[in-house]
């Protein structure tokens, strides 16, 4: 009996953890329901918001583009008015200094006509000379009504069809964005932010990508181009970021609507040299080294071993080369080496030869030119459980250079799963990026 009840009692907590598990799995697709109506009502009033000011931005720009176009065309019938009155104006003040003239002569004639009969010879001379030199027969010309201007204005109505039409195909309503973010891969001092198309009609030209911190107001861009995926620096660690991603249609100028914004956060602390060492000089953040004219030779190492197998180390590199240079990852530091090239360590030459504990190996990558980029990826090879107890301790290491890679087993007397990475040149220019 007492075992049958435990087993009941154990079948009820059961019971009751799966009840548990399921209220709570039960909220959280509640949650996820409610996100999700909120996002569908916030995103309504914002597209009606942006719907509204866009119009009447329209209406206004469109009213102004008129009225700017009516004061142009009065402007050009006040022009063709003047012009064309202009003459007239001048003729009627010919024709009425024309009738004010005759109007004295016929005076001065009528005066001569009935005047004293003793001046009388005297002014009808006088009046005869004066009517010879006015030339009565001389009248000035006045053009026909065909002549002279007409003014019309001449409006299409076919503007109103053509805006109508224009009009009516303007702006579309998208339930969902062509392009959404897919996935936020956590890099030192950095995110790599990965997106993909989800509608199939679409066709896309190139992408947009921008980001904020979590408190930050507004966006700013941080990658424009065709790729879909983009690794975003100076990232500061265990800080919120947003991320937002649009694209631009095939042919089109205008940006797609912006993906659902999402959160991204990296808990990886950014790569860093170690500053102080004579032989190289380092960028503000510590990411970038540059071999100096100094004759001091040496290993420039990460100031901590923030290289973690699964992750990818990629140093870009630009110099003249030389057999005992070294770009390469190691346990640990060590003062005195003046190359990678040493056991406890993996590394590349410039030359592109491949060195493993110090020994070359038979594989060999191209030689790193102006601009190559080296990349390291490890993984842990399981060797039993005594592989972490301090038996041999197996690293997977893939070293990539110029589109080429070789694979070998770095077999370690340790566990060693955070590694310093580290370079050395002989020569003066080299500029060493890691990310």
């Amino acid at each position: 009996a007492e075992a049958e009840t435990r087993l009941l009692l154990q079948e009820a907590q059961e019971s009751i953890e799966a009840a548990q598990s399921y209220r709570r799995e039960l909220e959280q697709r509640l949650r996820g329901l409610q996100q999700a109506r909120k996002q569908i009502r916030e995103s309504a009033t914002l597209t009606r918001d942006v719907l509204v000011q866009h119009f009447n931005d329209l209406k206004g720009t469109l009213k102004k583009l008129l009225d700017e176009r009516l004061i142009s065309l009065l402007q050009e019938v006040d022009a063709i008015e003047q012009e064309s009155i202009k003459p007239l104006d001048e003729c009627q003040k010919l024709i009425e200094h024309g009738v004010s003239t005759a109007d004295d002569l016929l005076r001065e004639g009528e005066s001569a006509v009935h005047g004293d009969v003793g001046q009388q010879n005297e002014k009808l001379c006088s009046f005869t000379k004066k009517a010879l030199h006015i030339q009565l027969d001389s009248l000035p010309e006045v053009p026909s009504l065909v002549d002279v201007p007409c003014l019309s204005a001449q409006l299409d109505d076919c503007l109103l069809t053509i805006l109508k039409n224009q009009i009516f195909r303007h702006g579309t309503v998208a339930s969902r964005p062509p392009v959404q973010l897919e996935e936020f891969v956590e890099k030192p001092g950095g995110i790599l932010v990965r997106w993909c198309k989800v509608d199939d009609d679409f066709v896309p030209q190139d992408y947009r990508l921008q980001y904020r911190k979590s408190t930050a107001s507004h966006f700013e861009d941080v990658y424009v181009g065709s790729e879909t995926e983009f690794i975003v620096l100076h990232i500061d660690p265990n800080v919120d970021y947003q991320f937002r991603v649009c694209a631009r249609g095939d042919g089109r100028q205008e940006w797609s609507p912006w993906s659902v914004p999402q959160m991204g956060c990296t808990t990886l602390v950014p790569h860093e040299w170690t500053p102080g060492l004579e032989g190289y000089s380092l960028s503000s953040r510590r990411n970038i080294a540059l071999r100096n004219d100094s004759q001091s030779s040496g290993v420039l190492y990460s100031k901590a071993p923030t290289y973690f197998c699964g992750q990818t180390l990629t140093i870009e590199t630009v110099g003249q080369p030389d057999r005992r240079d070294s770009l390469g990852v190691c346990v640990e530091q060590q003062n005195g080496y003046d190359s990678l090239q040493r056991d406890k360590a993996v590394c590349i030459s410039t030359n592109g030869a491949v060195f493993v504990n110090g020994k070359e190996m038979t594989n060999q990558l191209p030689a790193v030119t102006s601009g190559s980029t080296v990349t390291f990826d490890m993984e842990v090879v399981q060797l039993g459980p005594s592989s972490n107890e301090g038996g041999n301790f197996k690293l997977r290491v893939t070293i990539s250079s110029n589109n080429r890679e070789v694979v070998f087993d770095w077999v370690l007397d340790q566990c060693c799963v955070s590694l310093y990475f580290g370079c050395s040149f002989s020569y003066p220019g080299w500029k060493v990026l890691v990310f």
